[in-house]
């Protein structure tokens, strides 16, 4: 019999790759989303059962039908700017949801579980090489409420005994490189997205937020790690959780980081197309820097982030842009 994952939040851009990673590794992903911000059509490789994680009921009757043998949890909101301007909602809906699924967990004897958190965990620290053993200092609400999870995570492998790996990651990007799935948000907010956008005309120019940072060019500097190899490092941390290897913690990115205008001026070569740009202020809570340090996943995981070059990544979601994108 194959065996079932449930993938929270398997609709929306990440969990979606991360189905088709689990289907093509054998398993049945069993996507659990409400479709707020996901598509039904993004959902090809397994059932979709719509339902809420704050809706502790439909979470039951889903695992209680499904009997999934791990959760891999995706589903949460993650917008940095909104965050900072609602940060109740983000300790509500982030917080509360994980606490429903992990009780859920707890209750069927789910004791697999994959969290997909974030670098936001670390706060702004620049200059470093960021490492799971790097302090956590979140300056968003959004950063908060992952690093929350996290901890429930480790009280709730104490108490129930539910194995976990948490990933840390950084920008993600690109799309399946078959075609098959992309990234569609709305609002979107992601850079490469964005700048492909103005690219094509959709929208009349990207916007740099800041260009007075403490980089060598003024603008963000991030680790952008291509998203179909981020949902194979999620396949091995099940695998590996399945093989009885116990807890681990990875930071997901390729150990270099990009500026704004570095994407912005790989965008030109990759497409043969300028981007239109306008400078902004500023965005509260964003950090000047965050770059990791992949040691731990290329070695204990095996994982292999073949995709994650600026030029592929910006390659795949052109392919994809040029696409009808996905209905509800």
């Amino acid at each position: 019999m194959v065996e079932k994952v449930l993938v929270t939040g398997g609709a929306g851009y990440i969990g979606a790759h991360a189905c088709k990673a689990l289907a093509r590794a054998g398993f049945l992903p069993v996507t659990f989303d409400n479709l707020a911000t996901g598509w039904a059509d993004a959902v090809k490789w397994g059932p979709l059962v719509r339902g809420d994680l704050m809706d502790r009921a439909s979470v039951d009757a889903a695992i209680a039908e499904h009997c999934p043998v791990a959760v891999l949890h995706f589903a949460a909101l993650s917008l940095v700017g909104e965050s900072m301007q609602d940060p109740a909602r983000y300790w509500r809906v982030n917080v509360g949801g994980a606490l429903n699924l992990l009780e859920a967990c707890a209750k069927a004897g789910v004791r697999n579980f994959v969290f997909s958190s974030t670098c936001a965990t670390y706060g702004d620290q620049d200059g470093v090489l960021l490492t799971e053993e790097t302090p956590q200092r979140p300056i968003n609400a959004y950063g908060g409420s992952k690093l929350a999870i996290e901890l429930m995570l480790r009280d709730f492998g104490a108490a129930h005994g539910i194995n976990h790996v948490i990933f840390r990651y950084f920008n993600v990007a690109g799309a399946d490189p078959e075609g098959e799935i992309g990234e569609q948000h709305h609002p979107e907010t992601h850079l490469i997205p964005l700048m492909l956008d103005a690219v094509a005309g959709k929208r009349p120019a990207l916007t740099v937020f800041g260009t007075d940072y403490p980089t060598p060019d003024g603008t963000c500097v991030r680790d952008y790690v291509h998203v179909t190899d981020l949902a194979q490092a999620h396949v091995l941390g099940l695998q590996g959780l399945l093989a009885g290897r116990g807890n681990g913690v990875f930071c997901l990115g390729t150990g270099r980081g990009f500026s704004v205008r570095e994407v912005i001026e790989a965008s030109r070569m990759v497409t043969n197309r300028e981007v239109p740009v306008v400078i902004g202020d500023r965005r509260a809570g964003d950090a000047a820097a965050l770059v990791c340090s992949t040691t731990r996943a290329l070695t204990d995981l095996g994982w292999d982030p073949q995709h994650s070059t600026l030029r592929q990544m910006i390659g795949d979601a052109w392919a994809w842009a040029q696409k009808p994108g996905f209905t509800s």
